[in-house]
């Protein structure tokens, strides 16, 4: 049986006692042009790693990821950025399904956080610069021309059935996936 919500200070709470804004949830539709405004500047920031050698920031941009990952929008600020300011002014919305690009999110937090991981814990420099370069050329192909690689993983893994079709309702015409 479910346990009622209870409020809490104006916050919706659930039976664990955890406020419903806190809970894990990525939207299940995604305005494709706030993606790549994300992707855009997830690439900007690749390439001044390269440019400067901070390595820093691979681990805002894994903080970055996992938080979309998690909340999809509601806590990143970069996402923020992209879906109230910048996206709008890109014309009209064009909505994808979301799991393909929560999945690609959370390619984008593994690799940064194992590439910030080799450099800052194991002082393997090599790390920063080959996943510096994977973040670019991954960000900017979704960012310049709209093929998100890991969607298209994503779909790979729907038709071979390792990901059930109930993870992506909209996905069902996974051609353009």
């Amino acid at each position: 049986m479910k346990k009622p919500s209870i409020k809490s200070k104006g916050t919706r709470t659930t039976g664990q006692g955890l406020p419903e804004l806190f809970h894990f949830s990525f939207p299940k539709i995604v305005n494709e042009k706030a993606a790549r405004s994300v992707a855009g500047v997830v690439a900007v920031m690749s390439g001044i790693t390269l440019l400067t050698g901070s390595y820093w920031i691979l681990g805002v941009l894994a903080i970055g990821f996992w938080l979309r990952v998690g909340y999809g929008p509601k806590f990143s600020p970069l996402a923020l950025l992209a879906t109230k300011i910048v996206a709008p002014r890109l014309g009209a919305k064009r909505d994808a399904p979301g799991p393909p690009k929560r999945f690609a999110q959370a390619i984008g937090a593994v690799v940064t956080t194992g590439g910030a991981l080799l450099v800052f814990v194991f002082s393997i420099e090599g790390a920063g610069v080959v996943t510096a370069w994977i973040m670019l050329a991954f960000s900017s192909l979704e960012s310049i021309l709209g093929l998100c690689v890991g969607c298209k993983l994503f779909g790979l893994l729907m038709r071979m059935g390792l990901i059930p079709k109930e993870v992506c309702l909209a996905c069902q015409d996974i051609r353009h996936l």
